[in-house]
């Protein structure tokens, strides 16, 4: 079987201890099943992004991820103790499934994010289950391949506004000093009809699309600025928000991950796409929102290329 270990295999990492800064958190595009088989550009990216966090920021406690593939009908948190990969697709390529992430769990932070969360007036659950999908674990499969962080899935309800995951995402703040990265996992620009619900197959290298083009320009430039009236308005604001986006839930992680690092700006840290449409953009927020590191410039933050150069 193909596991989760040797990309990142023999690196030296420290911890994170307390008083060290806190972690900035992340949204991570995770595109279709395949990223995980072809990471082209963004599990490039993504193989680079942990190593980076640990370099600076030490070796997280735990991983809190909100998934688009993850939804409730109220906030809940999967808190089994072991963490499997969840095979939650069918018609790609078989070996997929022989792909495995074996994590830890974290019921105890599971009661504390519980306990965050409660404090600030909002429901949530706490479960015995786990299972990680393929939102989660693909990408940490290239930030973190030997599994050996515990793993806790935020399942969250697409029917909750903007603002109100951005207050979810901002009831989880005090975690990111306590040494947990927390992620939100989705993808920027996510119509699948687009791709493939035309008489032809779109190429995965197809130059970019205006639409998609203009709507990832647009929230780059807004986060960047901070103008979160203006983000949490998307649905009105931005161009061709709901050709992009049919339905939210691949994008509304976004603000959970913004939310658990403040009001400030946020950092377009790689810029990729694949099928013309479908984007692979990563943001960063808090340490990273207001300056990304100075070897940043490698993870494809050069947007006017990107189209280009797949």
């Amino acid at each position: 079987m193909l596991r989760a270990r040797g990309l990142n295999a023999g690196r030296r990492s420290r911890c994170f201890n307390p008083g060290m800064k806190p972690l900035p958190t992340f949204y991570l595009s995770h595109g279709s099943p395949m990223t995980a088989l072809e990471p082209r550009e963004a599990g490039a990216f993504m193989q680079q992004l942990g190593p980076a966090i640990e370099a600076e920021f030490g070796r997280p406690k735990a991983i809190l991820v909100a998934s688009a593939h993850t939804l409730t009908r109220e906030p809940a948190l999967l808190a089994a103790p072991r963490q499997n990969a969840v095979y939650d697709f069918g018609g790609f390529d078989p070996r997929l499934r022989t792909l495995r992430y074996d994590a830890p769990g974290s019921p105890a932070l599971a009661a504390r994010v519980a306990g965050l969360v409660q404090r600030a007036g909002m429901p949530v659950h706490l479960l015995r289950e786990g299972g990680l999908d393929h939102g989660i674990w693909t990408p940490l499969r290239y930030m973190f391949p030997q599994a050996d962080i515990p793993v806790l899935p935020l399942g969250w309800p697409p029917t909750w506004s903007a603002d109100r995951l951005f207050a979810l995402g901002q009831a989880l703040a005090p975690l990111t000093g306590e040494g947990v990265l927390v992620l939100g996992s989705g993808s920027i620009t996510h119509n699948l009809q687009r791709v493939f619900g035309g008489s032809g197959a779109v190429a995965v290298d197809a130059p970019a699309t205006p639409e998609s083009t203009a709507f990832r320009d647009w929230f780059s430039s807004h986060a960047a600025a901070a103008d979160w009236p203006a983000l949490l308005g998307w649905e009105t604001g931005a161009p061709h928000a709901r050709l992009m986006h049919p339905s939210s839930e691949h994008l509304l992680p976004f603000f959970v991950a913004a939310g658990a690092a403040g009001a400030g700006p946020g950092a377009r840290v790689h810029a990729s796409l694949s099928f013309g449409d479908l984007g692979m953009d990563a943001y960063a927020f808090g340490a990273w929102g207001q300056q990304p590191p100075p070897g940043a410039a490698a993870w494809g933050i050069a947007q006017n290329r990107a189209a280009a150069s797949l």
